[in-house]
């Protein structure tokens, strides 16, 4: 099988950064299922994607729509998943909080304390 180079995909991509971000696009849709529009052989998913791209059989645009659109898309926790957030409605969550915040004041005024007593130190000499 001939070796697929960047020259053989820019009629199709604008830059060599594009075509690393459809590739990557491409692949993850390879992961997830798709059909590749070239015969896939033993090549790594990286190759096939590189070869679809050069073989102009697939809509670029499209590659470049599901690019750009999965950086917009922002996850969002469901309504099922168990919150760690501060306030949370579980009491065990709540009680942890409470001990982690405790920890971090006792852990500030350990070390302002002993900023202090530097300070002390350096003015009595």
């Amino acid at each position: 099988m001939a070796r697929t180079t960047n020259s053989d995909t820019l009629p199709y991509v604008e830059s060599r950064y594009e075509l690393g971000m459809l590739a990557s696009q491409r692949v993850r849709d390879l992961n997830g299922g798709a059909e590749p529009v070239v015969e896939p052989g033993k090549d790594k998913l990286t190759v096939v994607a590189l070869r679809e791209i050069a073989s102009g059989n697939l809509d670029v645009d499209t590659i470049r729509g599901e690019f750009i659109q999965s950086y917009k898309d922002t996850p969002s926790a469901e309504e099922s998943e168990a919150s760690l957030e501060v306030g949370s409605e579980n009491p065990e969550l709540r009680a942890f909080d409470a001990e982690i915040d405790d920890a971090i004041v006792s852990d500030t005024v350990v070390v302002a304390a002993e900023s202090d007593d530097s300070d002390d130190t350096e003015s009595e000499e």
